[in-house]
């Protein structure tokens, strides 16, 4: 589904240049979820920026379906940080953005994901009006009203209370299990690392290299945060990370 070969990212150039990702070789399979964490400004943002096609790798390749990424994709979903939702407009409109700028769907809505994810009566509010959780739950029907195959996620859960974060962590791996779309975290939380990702890759200090790879088998099951597995794997991530 992704393959990220040998990849090297720069910002900037002549002397100003600083180079944020080393020759990284990834392969994401279809439905895979796989997530991404390391040292703060370690490179990790950018290695995802540049599979979301957003910044061009110096060196090497990334191939999304066997097609080179050479810019933005209609099938690669990407949500922030910050929602990023417009003040000006409602909550429909704001998730219908990414229909209106895809000629692909001249006539669709984003409402009825509103709907499943709990909005529908709110869409007619504006971002003003909500909680940071029903923010970050209507950048998410924006990145899903496309019906993406690939799902990209920036740390899109910072700054949430723990319960908040709990609640929209818990509707990613339901979203992730009906759509089964590819989806890559970036995340600072080892325990949001290891709650999301079947496999985690742990990157090194600026530039990014890859350290090691976690694999988490039991990702998904019931009640998996209370579970002994969970805390194993929580354990090698924060071992990897201070070595």
């Amino acid at each position: 589904m992704i393959c990220v070969r040998d990849v090297t990212v720069d910002y900037g150039r002549g002397a100003n240049v600083v180079r944020a990702v080393e020759d990284v070789s990834l392969d994401i399979g279809r439905g895979e979820s796989l997530a991404l964490i390391g040292p703060s400004g370690c490179g990790k943002t950018s290695l995802l920026f540049a599979m979301a096609g957003l910044h061009r790798a110096v060196s090497g390749t990334i191939e999304i379906d066997e097609l080179p990424v050479q810019g933005p994709r209609k099938e690669v979903a990407l949500i922030l940080q910050n929602a990023g939702l417009l003040p000006w407009k409602t909550v429909l409109q704001n998730a219908n953005l990414s229909l209106l700028l895809n000629k692909d769907y001249p006539n669709k809505t984003a409402d009825a994901v509103l709907e499943n994810l709990g909005l529908g009566s709110v869409k007619s509010r504006f971002p003003a009006e909500l909680s940071e959780g029903m923010k970050r739950r209507v950048g998410i029907a924006r990145a899903l009203s496309t019906s993406p195959s690939v799902m990209l996620m920036d740390e899109p859960l910072a700054s949430l209370d723990t319960l908040t974060k709990e609640r929209i962590q818990d509707l990613f791996l339901e979203l992730w299990k009906q759509h089964e779309f590819c989806l890559v975290l970036v995340t600072h939380d080892i325990e949001e690392a290891a709650f999301l990702g079947q496999r985690v890759v742990v990157l090194t200090e600026r530039p990014a290299r890859i350290k090691t790879i976690v694999s988490n088998p039991h990702m998904g099951e019931l009640d998996y945060r209370r579970t002994e597995s969970f805390m194993t794997i929580v354990g090698q991530l924060r071992k990897a990370l201070e070595e």
